[in-house]
């Protein structure tokens, strides 16, 4: 076993796949690479470092139990699959790291389970005292209840998010593979390896992501992109590598430690020194952000379920997607919203969709009432998404009417936190803060969305 150089302990997810756990088509365990991922994590926690595993194929493993060809399609098929697989699964990793003395624990998330922060914060605190106990935590959605709108997704997903609660160090995404390469490397025999990925968007145009994983899995390479997306944001180095080899998740460490030692200052893994003699093993890495988010926005990002939306101006656009900006929508920057929710409760954040390649903002009518803030449809087109819009007049009381948003009339741009609930913010769309008061009768905050994470920029 390859000994990672002398360095601080690290926090490390390593996330495995259904097809690394059990054959696509026997459903057997693949108890080679199950005892190399074993031994692997017990020689790191060895070292000092605290290790998670996000382990599938509890599905796959049920499949085996029941003697079945294939997963049903039905949900509570799967479902049943899985209250099967899961007690047998657990058990199996019980037993390998039971003769190497190491303890478990079994972790089993939904996205309903983290979606109210005190559940979440919970959460983070069962897995940081399981770590630091010595237990290394098996973490697995919990399939038996998930259903479309609390799932993750799949597993790369969730190990993204468990490694942002966790504030881990690294995230290793085992496959079948040993790193992102521009097409299929076993049907496209030009396909080349990319070593170093510093941006998500312009990656994706250059690799072919149609692949779907195996019968057994839900994944692919989209996925791990998807994944390394969330990681990266989170300030967590991401890693794809192949399963077959877990111990060169020493090397990877010990390569990038070396990295560190000769260039302290800039520890981009994409600058490598080219006086280190260590060679570089076999994978893809995702350069994680120099600012990464916060603990707050990358919950309410990754691990909420949107109940609605909230459609925003092209100005107030402009205006989040500056770090300076907090993350905060004033009423002014809002033209409406989308489905009903509550205040507390995570929205989207949606712009118009362009119309002959520009953004079209409606006008809105003044009020009769002078010295009374204007009751806009839509706010009048401007360049923030702050500033007083009352204005005088003597016109009559009749707003200007515009169509309801609807979902194929906007795109996402991002998230936060609603501070208000859907006919609130209805009421005071375009208006300045300071008319709150007097609209809603009380004001708890003169922000209507609050911890937004702008994703897709102007």
């Amino acid at each position: 076993m390859v000994r990672t150089r002398q360095g601080s302990p690290c926090t490390i997810v390593i996330k495995l796949g259904t097809s690394s756990i059990v054959h696509e088509k026997t459903h057997q365990p693949l108890l080679s690479i199950l005892s190399s991922i074993v031994e692997t994590v017990v020689n790191l926690r060895s070292e000092g470092h605290k290790v998670v595993l996000v382990s599938s194929g509890a599905i796959g493993v049920g499949l085996q139990r029941m003697n079945l060809p294939s997963r049903p399609k039905s949900v509570s098929g799967k479902q049943a699959l899985a209250a099967i697989g899961q007690g047998r699964l657990i058990a199996l990793w019980d037993d390998l790291f039971g003769h190497l003395g190491q303890p478990i624990g079994q972790v089993l998330l939904t996205r309903g389970d983290i979606s109210d922060r005190t559940r979440y914060l919970n959460a983070v605190n069962t897995l940081q005292e399981l770590l630091s106990m010595g237990v290394v935590p098996i973490v697995n959605e919990n399939d038996t209840v998930s259903v479309s709108e609390i799932k993750f997704g799949d597993n790369d997903t969730l190990s993204a998010i468990t490694s942002s609660m966790i504030h881990a160090d690294y995230l290793f995404l085992l496959t079948d593979v040993d790193g992102l390469y521009t097409a299929n490397p076993r049907k496209d025999p030009s396909a080349k390896q990319i070593e170093t990925v510093t941006s998500i968007s312009a990656i994706r145009s250059q690799v072919s992501t149609s692949t779907l994983g195996s019968s057994l899995g839900t994944g692919g390479m989209e996925t791990k992109i998807i994944a390394a997306e969330i990681a990266t944001g989170a300030g967590v180095n991401t890693i794809i590598t192949s399963s077959k080899r877990p111990e060169n998740i020493f090397s990877i460490i010990e390569y990038y430690n070396a990295l560190k030692s000769t260039s302290p200052v800039d520890e981009d893994p994409s600058n490598a020194n080219p006086s280190i003699s260590l060679p570089r093993p076999p994978h893809t890495v995702f350069v994680p952000s120099s600012m990464p988010m916060r603990d707050l926005k990358s919950w309410t990002s990754h691990t909420l379920h949107p109940s609605g939306s909230v459609v925003i101006d092209s100005g107030a656009h402009r205006v989040l997607s500056k770090r300076e900006s907090g993350g905060r929508l004033l009423p002014a920057g809002v033209l409406g919203v989308i489905g009903a929710f509550a205040s507390g409760q995570a929205v989207r954040i949606v712009v118009r969709k362009p119309i002959n390649g520009s953004v079209v903002e409606v006008a809105s009518a003044q009020s009769t009432r002078p010295n009374s803030p204007t009751l806009f449809s839509a706010p009048l087109s401007r360049s923030g998404s702050s500033g007083d819009l009352t204005k005088d007049g003597t016109t009559d009381e009749t707003n200007i009417e515009i169509p309801e948003f609807k979902d194929e009339d906007v795109v996402e741009v991002g998230r936060g936190l609603a501070n208000y609930n859907f006919a609130q913010i209805l009421k005071v769309k375009g208006l300045n803060s300071s008319f709150l008061p007097q609209m809603l009768g009380y004001a708890d905050s003169e922000y209507v969305v609050e911890n937004i994470t702008i994703r897709l920029p102007p």
